[in-house]
């Protein structure tokens, strides 16, 4: 199962002062089955038997493993209930999508369940083809779920293979391996601290830094092409040295990041010196890029798979001794191999 990070939608939507989340506005309230029929029923060509009956049956095939990742996005929480829908349907599933890229896992099947206020016709729509265009981009076909009345809140549980012995975890970082990400990080991070007013940027920029806080693209191809290349991997949701640190417990290592190397877009260039653009690219999260790591040795491999995928892939640092004692497991290096400070990892969900 993916981490409940895997879902998150920035802190700062919750933080927004004097934000309160309101209900869909009701054009006409279908009945929950002719909800599903009209908006969620959908040929499932991968499934034995998918939407309309009390389960879905669906066909592992034969020397795979079943993979599973189940997230939540909650009103209030991780967005506001006013949130474009089509963005929303999007993001539900591609959190998801992103956990199957972080194990290496082809997606196959996706279940969603829907708590709604009100059964609004117009938001269903927009939340549907935001949904199925992603969920058909990758070949995922939508087989079950449930919907009932109450605070709007959105989970997502898709389902994909991978071969025994193949997946991609968090615990096979070795010392002396290379720390690898995919794409930029920190536009995410930016958008909402440009909504807090914590960094002025201009109406293009924010622009363009909400389309990847909004429209995360899940890197599913370079996960599979790193099958028997990468010896760990996370997806970027609560911020890079949050994660990394995952792969630091998990894997009973250290790492050292190098903050020049890390990859960021050209608005986060522009504002680099910007106390709120540092916070961004280091712990900001909303990511849904890949962390991995991989030894010396398969550098050339990584390479190309980031080339046939079509991702930018950097290498950002190296795999260390665990530290004992309180030392820190993410150590963050600045010029001159200098030591910098980190305020804070990543998100925290309690």
């Amino acid at each position: 199962m993916g981490r409940g990070a895997g879902a998150r939608c920035p802190a700062g939507y919750r933080a927004a002062a004097g934000v309160t989340p309101h209900l869909i506005q009701i054009t006409s309230m279908p009945g929950e089955f002719e909800l599903i029929r009209r908006y969620f029923t959908h040929p499932a060509a991968s499934a034995v038997l998918g939407v309309g009956d009390d389960a879905a049956l669906v066909r592992v095939r034969r020397g795979q493993l079943l993979v599973v990742s189940t997230d939540m996005l909650v009103a209030g929480t991780h967005f506001f209930a006013d949130a474009d829908p089509g963005d929303l349907g999007h993001k539900a599933l591609a959190v998801n999508l992103s956990d199957m890229a972080a194990m290496g896992a082809a997606p196959h099947w996706a279940t969603l369940s829907l708590a709604l206020p009100r059964a609004d016709t117009r938001w269903l729509s927009a939340f549907s083809r935001g949904f199925m265009r992603l969920a058909r981009m990758h070949g995922v076909d939508l087989i079950g779920g449930d919907t009932t009345r109450g605070p709007l809140a959105i989970c997502v549980q898709v389902m994909g293979e991978v071969p025994p012995r193949r997946a991609l975890t968090r615990r096979g970082a070795r010392v002396g391996d290379e720390l690898w990400v995919s794409g930029t990080l920190g536009d995410a991070a930016l958008a909402l601290a440009a909504f807090d007013g914590a960094i002025d940027i201009t109406h293009a920029e924010h622009l363009r830094a909400s389309h990847r806080l909004h429209r995360p693209d899940p890197r599913v191809a370079l996960g599979i092409a790193l099958r028997g290349v990468a010896s760990s991997a996370i997806d970027i949701s609560d911020g890079l040295i949050a994660d990394l640190g995952h792969i630091c417990e998990s894997s009973n290592v250290s790492a050292e990041v190098e903050v020049g190397r890390v990859p960021r877009s050209a608005i986060l260039r522009r504002y680099l010196e910007e106390p709120a653009t540092q916070v961004a690219l280091l712990s900001g999260g909303d990511d849904y890029e890949l962390c991995f790591t991989a030894p010396r040795s398969r550098r050339a491999a990584v390479e190309r798979a980031g080339k046939r995928s079509g991702v930018r892939v950097a290498r950002i640092g190296r795999i260390t001794r665990a530290k004992g004692g309180r030392q820190r497991l993410v150590r963050v290096l600045g010029r001159d191999n200098r030591a910098v400070k980190v305020e804070r990892a990543g998100f925290v969900h309690f």
